[in-house]
């Protein structure tokens, strides 16, 4: 049994959230400011900028432009899988940084003359085969969603997770303080690397991941407005609600070390689910949590939909936030997959000629 959620407005047991994705703007600036309601469009956009802001609180400020360099691809391995070959590859993300991932191109966009859709693939935590989990070289079931969105048609990338497998930059030295925001460039760079190629229709893209690839698309999206797609399996609850508000979890030196400050005060945590949720409007997003999770809880994840999805109204999309309850725990099972799959080919599977 599948329960499907397009709003949710109960209230649950647990830690209250924070702000709402639409809290009042300040006037001006100090903290006896006073407020003016969110009710517009304009309103809601000075708004998304403080919830950005507030992000990189946490994660580390974005790179500009002087991580920026070429891209410098070196293939290491092609292999024939028969509808499709799968390259094996390193691209430069940054100076000095190095980034190991895998290329899935169906045998028709190299040869039919038409730029195709791609998505970017981001694995769960493996501290094995990395990355290639989701092209089917190992790890769990119900992980390789790259090579079925690849036989479906798309050209898929794979990036590896910094400090995962054998990916192991040094982030201090790059200048980071967490591997959320490091993994974000990354993934930036390979959104890059997509629109570099002569046939992927460019700056149109989905990004799909399960754990921590679910949380890892949605921090993505939050700061490239290329992904038009977001796709979260098990990948998120409330930060407040996180095992019971132990957020520990989160507080590694791969994820955001900073998270750490507000372990004794989570009502005070400038920025949470809710309002990153709702800073992907009116993009699609799609969020598969599980009835039996044991690492996000679903009634968390419904309260996170209920407080974003008003914002999801002011641009008349309330259907373009979706989250799916199926039996069982911590998976991504066949059939939400599918419907994720559904979900991207619907959205920006429109084939275009290529120049």
């Amino acid at each position: 049994m599948i329960r499907i959620v397009v709003f949710a407005a109960f209230v649950f047991s647990g830690i209250a959230f924070g702000q709402s994705p639409l809290a009042d703007l300040p006037k001006g600036l100090g903290a006896d400011s006073p407020k003016t309601p969110v009710k517009t469009l304009e309103d809601w956009k000075v708004r998304r900028e403080e919830i950005l802001k507030a992000a990189q609180e946490i994660m580390g400020p974005l790179p500009g432009v002087e991580k920026r360099c070429p891209l410098d691809v070196q293939v290491v391995e092609e292999v024939d899988c028969g509808r499709y070959v799968r390259r094996s590859l390193t691209y430069a993300s940054e100076p000095n940084s190095r980034v190991p991932a895998y290329l899935l191109i169906p045998k028709k966009a190299l040869t039919g003359g038409e730029r195709v859709p791609a998505v970017l693939c981001l694995h769960p935590t493996d501290d094995s085969v990395g990355n290639g989990v989701v092209v089917g070289l190992g790890g769990k079931e119900n992980r390789q969603y790259a090579v079925e969105l690849t036989e479906r048609g798309f050209v898929t990338i794979a990036p590896a997770y910094p400090l995962l497998a054998k990916y192991q930059p040094d982030l201090g030295a790059l200048g980071y303080v967490s591997g959320t925001m490091k993994a974000i460039h990354d993934n930036r760079r390979a959104l890059d690397l997509l629109d570099a190629l002569p046939f992927v229709r460019p700056g149109l893209y989905a990004a799909i991941g399960h754990s921590l690839g679910g949380h890892n698309s949605v921090y993505t999206a939050l700061f490239d407005e290329r992904i038009k797609v977001v796709v979260s399996s098990c990948g998120l609850d409330s930060y407040r609600d996180y095992k019971g508000g132990d957020i520990r979890g989160w507080t590694s030196t791969r994820y955001m070390p900073r998270l750490l400050q507000w372990r004794d005060r989570l009502a005070e945590l400038p920025v949470d689910f809710p309002e990153m949720i709702a800073a992907l409007a009116p993009r699609c997003v799609f969020i598969s949590a599980p009835v039996n999770d044991d690492n996000f809880r679903a009634a968390s994840v419904d309260r996170v939909a209920g407080e974003a999805r008003p914002v999801f109204a002011l641009y008349g999309a309330t259907d373009c936030l979706i989250v799916e309850h199926p039996e069982g725990g911590h998976d991504f099972p066949d059939a939400m997959r599918q419907k994720a799959y559904g979900l991207i080919e619907e959205t920006i599977a429109k084939p275009t000629k290529a120049p």
